[in-house]
């Protein structure tokens, strides 16, 4: 029987989708009965040349996670694109650009200058002008991957679920692939699968945002009831509530549902929608109580919206 031939590599990420791989466990040894794994850095002895020499379109699935975040990462994605008939941005990062892509909120000398010579922990010992990197191989601007090549399927979260990742591995190892551009989630907002759902109530108007430190959290009861933000209604389902079941609101790393342009406005509307009050001081009140509400409804999908270059 000819094996399936899979290919995993790691752009800019922190590794988390590389492990949700070994997090499979006896699973991924399962795996191994239907498919070869080609190319995986981390975990196989492989070089560049081997991944070079292969013929096009040799690879049936590989899986890339990871933001595009230098030139390096531009031609590995395009190398691996030729080498690949189905290709998956895996994870938060490589679906919609995830954390590495806040950095857009900042032009890339400020980030440099910022890493090498105003971190305060080298202020002691500061290495002088001469010294910071000229670009250091970086883009302009953090990528998802779609942004610089064809994408296939979209495999959410950070990091991607084993158990979600184990059944599209049964999918794809059964060829029953989706159509393309799929994003390999639920077609409905986490709140349809979340086990407080009965604890929302129909209408929500809150005075005042409360974070987690501040509040001893009801783990039995809806986030937004408690006045604390959760993204779930905002963000595509098929995590199983992880977070939310270890009394952690969502924080939107599933990304955005189909047909939502903009996942940070998306959030922002239904942020908004939850004050009742139409006083513009007190509007203003509550929402000055959000810190980092950039960083927070743009966590994952910066690189992805419609907020261009500073």
């Amino acid at each position: 029987m000819n094996k399936l031939k899979i290919a995993m590599y790691w752009l800019s990420g922190c590794g988390g989708c590389e492990e949700s791989f070994l997090d499979l466990g006896e699973d991924l040894i399962s795996m191994l009965e239907r498919a070869d794994i080609v190319f995986w850095p981390i975990a196989t002895d492989v070089k560049l040349k081997d991944l070079e020499d292969m013929p096009d379109s040799y690879i049936d699935f590989s899986f890339l996670n990871g933001a595009v975040r230098t030139e390096d990462h531009i031609k590995m994605a395009r190398l691996f694109r030729r080498k690949s008939k189905n290709l998956i941005a895996h994870g938060s990062c490589a679906h919609l650009g995830g954390v590495p892509g806040l950095s857009n909120f900042f032009d890339r000398d400020s980030l440099l200058t910022r890493a090498y010579l105003d971190v305060p922990s080298i202020e002691k010992n500061n290495p002088g002008q001469h010294d910071v990197p000229e670009h250091a191989g970086l883009t302009d601007r953090v990528a998802a991957l779609s942004h610089i090549i064809d994408v296939d399927y979209y495999l959410p979260g950070c990091p991607t679920p084993p158990e979600l990742l184990k059944e599209t591995l049964d999918s794809f190892l059964s060829g029953k692939l989706p159509e393309k551009g799929t994003v390999l989630g639920e077609k409905k907002s986490l709140c349809g699968s979340c086990h407080l759902i009965d604890t929302k109530p129909d209408y929500i108007d809150i005075t005042d945002f409360k974070r987690i430190h501040q509040v001893d959290i009801d783990p039995g009861r809806c986030f937004l009831a408690q006045g604390i933000i959760c993204l779930g209604p905002a963000t595509r389902g098929g995590c199983k509530a992880q977070c939310i079941k270890a009394n952690m609101p969502c924080r939107g790393c599933f990304g955005p549902l189909d047909n939502v342009s903009d996942h940070g406005l998306r959030i922002l509307s239904m942020v908004a929608s939850l004050i009742g009050s139409s006083d513009t001081d007190k509007i203003k009140h509550i929402v000055d109580e959000i810190p980092d509400s950039a960083g927070l409804f743009y966590r994952y999908s910066l690189a992805s919206s419609i907020i261009k270059k500073p």
